[in-house]
């Protein structure tokens, strides 16, 4: 699944901030945070859609604010943390032995002991203000939904919860501004004072009304390092990118239909069969991204990832056939010379006779 993560330098009076595969990171002044992965998996069945995101961050900040524009009115709920475990078993690569036969590195005679050699296979308002929809805590969020209609309008919310955006990334936001998007705001706190966050964040759950699949993208155009991007999306049919908006090609490491009963797949999926595809991209320039992803409808062509593990060709009690191979053309060879000689020695007797 997969990372993203940025530092923007907004100088001493300014928070460094961290962007994000679909949003920006911003701590309380004079202090750090970075995200080290960002997981996300993504349900659609053609109306609504549902994005469920984990964080794994370092820095030191005992707080941060988070923006995730969003297409449509959103409603903010905690995630299951065995979601993300879920989705990476059924996405597993397959495992298979691959035989060989003449011995590698590692086999007899080349070692003295005997072992297998591996082989791997990839295969609007004027007014600067903010509308606040709702807001609530949930375990260590403390959620907002806003709309605005202009990028200051984020920034004088931020401002006056203790936290400052950006020129670059206000400037960002238009494009989102202009479609009428809103945005979900999150400030994350530990539940104990004192405490950075770190390591792995609760995931939190974001749905809302959408004709289309749609992952926003372009705040991570303003990255300084190259970006990843791994995303689970959980559909009718298999889905992917329309282009590579900037980055490489989009790789598909798993594609297939699933159908999960229970647990935290089950409980996103509603139980119903869909189709799983998992995505990876990389973002080796990031400042060349320049928009979101729209993913597609493409043929249900199922693919799994395979890891081909080599393995010496033998029989009976691992004795390579390589060895009776061999063994047996020297025995024929030296049988055929024996013969050979013989009748040339009874040729000879003969003749003296």
């Amino acid at each position: 699944m997969i990372v993203a993560l940025l530092a923007l330098q907004l100088g001493s009076l300014i928070a460094p901030a961290y962007a994000c595969g679909c949003g920006a990171m911003i701590p309380d002044a004079n202090q750090r945070i970075g995200v080290d992965r960002e997981t996300s998996a993504v349900r659609w069945d053609g109306r609504t859609e549902q994005i469920v995101m984990r964080f794994t961050v370092r820095g030191n900040a005992e707080r941060a604010a988070w923006i995730m524009p969003v297409p449509g009115r959103a409603d903010v709920t905690l995630g299951d943390p065995e979601l993300f475990d879920a989705l990476e078993d059924l996405t597993r690569p397959e495992h298979k032995d691959r035989y060989y036969f003449w011995p590698r590195n590692g086999d007899w005679p080349f070692d003295l002991s005997t072992g297998d050699g591996a082989a791997g296979a990839a295969p609007g308002s004027s007014a600067p203000d903010v509308g606040v929809v709702g807001r609530e805590r949930l375990g260590p969020f403390d959620v907002a939904r806003l709309t605005a209609t202009d990028p200051k309008a984020l920034s004088g919310w931020l401002e006056k919860n203790g936290f400052e955006l950006s020129d670059r990334l206000s400037t960002e936001l238009r494009p989102y501004v202009e479609r009428k998007w809103e945005y979900v705001a999150v400030r994350l706190a530990p539940d104990a004072t004192g405490t950075a966050l770190m390591g792995d964040l609760t995931p939190l759950r974001i749905s809302f009304a959408s004709d289309r699949l749609v992952y926003p993208m372009r705040l991570s155009r303003l990255a300084k390092t190259p970006q990843s991007l791994g995303l689970y999306v959980l559909a009718d049919h298999r889905m992917e990118p329309r282009d590579d908006i900037g980055g490489a090609a989009p790789e598909v490491t798993f594609a297939g239909g699933i159908e999960e009963k229970e647990g935290a797949v089950a409980a996103l999926t509603g139980g119903r069969p869909v189709y799983l595809t998992a995505l990876d991209q990389e973002f080796p320039e990031p400042s060349r991204i320049d928009g979101d992803h729209e993913l597609r409808t493409v043929a249900d062509t199922p693919y799994r990832e395979v890891i081909y593990t080599g393995r010496l060709l033998t029989v009976g009690d691992g004795i390579p056939v390589w060895f009776l191979t061999v063994s047996g053309v020297l025995l024929a060879a030296v049988g055929t010379a024996v013969a050979v000689r013989a009748r040339r020695g009874r040729a000879a007797v003969r003749s003296a006779a």
